[in-house]
């Protein structure tokens, strides 16, 4: 049993939520299969420096995955300012006067205006945020997201063992069948043997003018080509190779890839060698368990 790495999954999720003062924030990061790492973010742009924070962590924590990373900032009023705006007061107080100059032109009377009525005409009471310091509030999101990342990071963890766990149950499975492959290609050999010797004591009875030793040459070249001999040993070295990936820490993603393709093509030269039904199903055995395991490579980093 190869011993398991620390084999991560592109695929994760994590949510956070923080605050400061009269600010809140929520995080959301997911990712999902890609061949390289691709990151999108959508975080405040009136934070200076922010973005290129966050980019540059992801960068030195991820290798590979479609990455996104939402940030929602929502501020309070608890810290707004009251202030009355001088220039739309002096226009409502001039209003004011000129209906009530109107007013007692015509004879009318009109009850005297409370500072309440003033203020509440539009735009003469104005509501200011103060003002946000966006540097300290950078270093306290930039801190916060630590959580995020480590939850994400266990996440993508977890379901990198399990994948290591399938991944290795498939090459022990491809190891089985490669053994029954070489048992089934040396049970083949003598009756190939018997075959080739029949077909040459055909060929020089129906050709009495044959050449024995040309045709022989000839039968000869047609069991190198029916030898499946390499194509073993490149599964057993493929998954020799395999296992030691398994048992790294780098990420391994990639070269899984690359290899569960040289198995696949290992298996398709088996099948077209065969030239026996037993051979013939261990190659088709092997082609489908190849095939279950490049679907979960797909999902390493």
């Amino acid at each position: 049993m190869t011993p398991l790495s620390i084999t991560n999954s592109m695929t994760a999720f994590a949510t956070g939520r923080g605050g400061a003062d009269r600010i809140e924030w929520t995080w959301e990061l997911r990712s999902v299969n890609g061949k390289g790492l691709d990151l999108r973010l959508r975080v405040p742009d009136w934070i200076a420096g922010l973005e290129a924070g966050l980019r540059a962590r992801l960068s030195g924590a991820l290798a590979r995955g479609n990455v996104s990373l939402a940030l929602r900032i929502q501020t309070g009023e608890a810290g707004g300012r009251l202030s009355v705006n001088s220039a739309q007061l002096d226009a409502a107080l001039d209003a004011m006067a000129e209906v009530e100059a109107r007013a007692m032109a015509r004879g009318l009377s009109l009850a005297p205006a409370r500072p309440g009525d003033v203020l509440s005409v539009r735009g003469v009471l104005e509501t200011s945020e103060a003002e946000i310091d966006t540097t300290t509030l950078k270093t306290e999101l930039m801190t916060d997201f630590e959580a995020v990342l480590a939850d994400f990071a266990a996440m993508r963890a977890q379901e990198g063992a399990a994948l290591a766990v399938l991944l290795t149950a498939h090459l022990d499975e491809i190891e089985c069948l490669t053994t029954a492959a070489a048992s089934a290609a040396e049970a083949r050999r003598a009756e190939m043997s018997q075959a080739l010797k029949a077909s040459l004591a055909r060929v020089l009875d129906g050709a009495p003018g044959a050449d024995p030793d040309r045709v022989a040459q000839e039968l000869a070249l047609i069991a190198v080509k029916a030898d499946v001999t390499e194509e073993i040993g490149r599964l057993e070295a493929h998954i020799a190779a395999a296992r030691e990936l398994l048992a790294s820490a780098a990420p391994l993603g990639r070269k899984l890839d690359f290899l569960s393709q040289e198995f696949n093509r290992e298996a398709n030269t088996l099948c077209a060698k065969a030239q026996s039904s037993p051979l013939t199903v261990i190659g088709l055995d092997l082609k489908a368990v190849i095939d279950q395991m490049r679907e979960q490579v797909q999902n390493v980093e």
